[in-house]
């Protein structure tokens, strides 16, 4: 189901509020009406700077929320120290853009791609709606966003959809090869069976049957996919972000590694390429910065890619050794 993204800004607003009345919170904030009422009944919303604004007058340390957010301090930060400011928002969602152009992401978030051009450069500002609308179009991750900033089960519209996403993240620690099972039942081959085929997914990816049984079964009690008319189909794609348990996200990459070097070893291993070299400390940050919008790259390359013919593994591995 797609996110009600002004009922999930009323609601986030709402819930920075907290215990305190709305008059309260808007004296707080250092308004003279209750603009509160307005932003919590939809008649109104903030900008996505104000929103920031907002969040720090209710005691959130926003710096630290978007880099719990990203896993890291972004490098955004550099230029824009204090998030909170609009020049800061049109970093934040160029950053999350990568490389995706824009009319690309115009057309994900539904929106026209003159508005989100000026957002990326910052010439407007968007609502705080359209600021959720487009932190899902350039990320998949509008749910970990929300969770940075407030706890996302005190929002209706968004604490069912969170509850099955920790389940996704918990699926995935605990039963790494369930993530491949999913992107094998999107296959169009799968879906020109006419029913599933015991065996058939554990056949293409190299694994048993008895882990294949176990993956659909995890994947079924976890809300990520249901048995319809004598097949597997996914309940809803959704991106699973498995950094918040640093020590489960440590043997999760871990494991996909070992996968891929055991593959390596194999007939069909894949492309591989390395490289040992000397280099500055500050060029080895520019090497991890361009890692990264690597893989957002791919990630945007992925979420477009139809129809679904191959499942493949890339692990992308920069290591300091001295």
């Amino acid at each position: 189901m797609p996110h009600d993204y002004s009922r999930m800004a009323s609601e986030l607003l709402r819930s920075l509020r907290g215990r305190r009345s709305q008059v309260a919170f808007a004296r707080r904030l250092k308004y003279r009406s209750n603009v509160v009422y307005s932003w919590e009944s939809g008649r109104a919303y903030p900008t996505a700077a104000g929103t920031l604004r907002i969040a720090t007058g209710a005691g959130v340390d926003v710096r630290a929320a978007i880099s719990r957010f990203y896993r890291h301090e972004p490098s955004w930060f550099r230029a824009h120290p204090d998030p909170t400011t609009a020049a800061a928002v049109a970093a934040l969602l160029d950053d999350l853009r990568g490389r995706t152009p824009i009319v690309a992401v115009a057309k994900e978030a539904n929106l026209s791609r003159y508005r989100v051009a000026r957002w990326m450069a910052g010439e407007t500002e968007p609502r705080l709606p359209d600021l959720l609308r487009m932190i899902e179009a350039t990320s998949q991750r509008l749910l970990d966003f929300v969770a940075a900033l407030v706890d996302p089960t005190s929002l209706p519209s968004a604490a069912t959809a969170f509850r099955q996403l920790e389940a996704a993240r918990r699926a995935a620690y605990d039963v790494p090869w369930s993530q491949a099972v999913l992107r094998v039942l999107e296959l169009r081959s799968y879906q020109r069976l006419r029913v599933h085929r015991p065996g058939w997914i554990a056949e293409r990816l190299g694994i048993s049957t008895a882990e294949e049984e176990r993956c659909l079964e995890l994947l079924v009690q976890s809300h990520q996919l249901r048995l319809r008319a004598g097949k597997y189909e996914l309940t809803r794609v959704q991106t699973v972000d498995t950094r918040s348990d640093v020590e489960a996200a440590r043997r999760l990459r871990a494991f996909w590694a070992r996968v891929g070097s055991e593959r390596l070893e194999g007939q069909d291993g894949g492309t591989f390429a390395y490289a040992l070299f000397g280099v500055s400390a500050r060029d080895l940050a520019r090497i991890r910065d361009l890692q990264t919008a690597y893989y957002r790259e791919l990630r945007a390359i992925v979420s477009q890619s139809q129809p679904v013919e191959r499942v493949a593994l890339a692990a992308l591995h920069l290591l300091p050794l001295a």
